[in-house]
């Protein structure tokens, strides 16, 4: 695709633009916040490192957050790339399953949901791969779209009760409220894992020409 407000020579694209560099940044800061995380809880002390806890409910809410920031880069300066549509699915499927690992690691996630969102996402880019060799193209829904919200919105919301909860001793409140926080946590979970299955469901209803062809 073309790249207007660029200087690069027409007919020789770039791939580095503004949206696609905050992508690959995204992806840089991914074990970034793998490590952080993971030093929080496994520190040696027997206790979690309260700062560190922190520090990746931080990073994790600000990676969360680019994935609007590279998508309305593209699309406001006319630079949607094939190089952009391969990497931010891409980016946004390591966000996502490096924080569940890591929270069912913890215990705060179910070995289960992780299971039913990672074989829904196997089978919806099984489907975008035959769609493809077939000439079709299956775009994101809104659907698909709430649910990836709705799951970063979660992990972000487990990550702070972590965090609130290693507090706990410094501050009396923080334990009443990382308990009231834990049930939010586990209900939005539990909306990310329906909105999973139905957004999968309407996938392969969209692509059901495609698969019985």
């Amino acid at each position: 695709m073309g790249t207007s407000g660029t200087s690069v020579p027409e007919g020789h694209p770039s791939i580095w633009t503004p949206a696609n560099i905050v992508t690959c940044v995204r992806i840089v800061f991914i074990p970034v916040f793998m490590v952080l995380c993971d030093l929080s809880y496994n520190n040696g002390s027997g206790q979690v490192s309260v700062g560190l806890a922190f520090a990746a409910f931080a990073l994790y809410m600000v990676l969360s957050l680019t994935d609007k920031v590279d998508g309305y880069l593209a699309r406001s300066r006319h630079e949607i790339t094939d190089f952009g549509k391969f990497l931010d699915p891409i980016a946004d499927k390591l966000l996502v399953f490096s924080a569940l690992l890591l929270l069912m690691d913890i215990g705060y996630v179910n070995l289960w949901f992780v299971f039913i969102i990672l074989v829904r996402e196997f089978l919806v880019s099984a489907l975008r791969m035959v769609a493809s060799a077939a000439g079709v193209v299956i775009a994101a829904d809104k659907l698909g779209k709430a649910k990836t919200a709705v799951t970063m919105v979660a992990i972000c919301a487990y990550l702070f009760t972590f965090a609130l909860s290693a507090a706990a001793g410094a501050i009396g409140l923080a334990a009443s409220l990382a308990s009231w926080l834990l049930l939010i946590s586990d209900a939005l979970m539990i909306a990310a894992v329906v909105l999973t299955v139905v957004s999968g469901i309407q996938y392969f209803w969209n692509g059901r020409s495609v698969i019985f062809s």
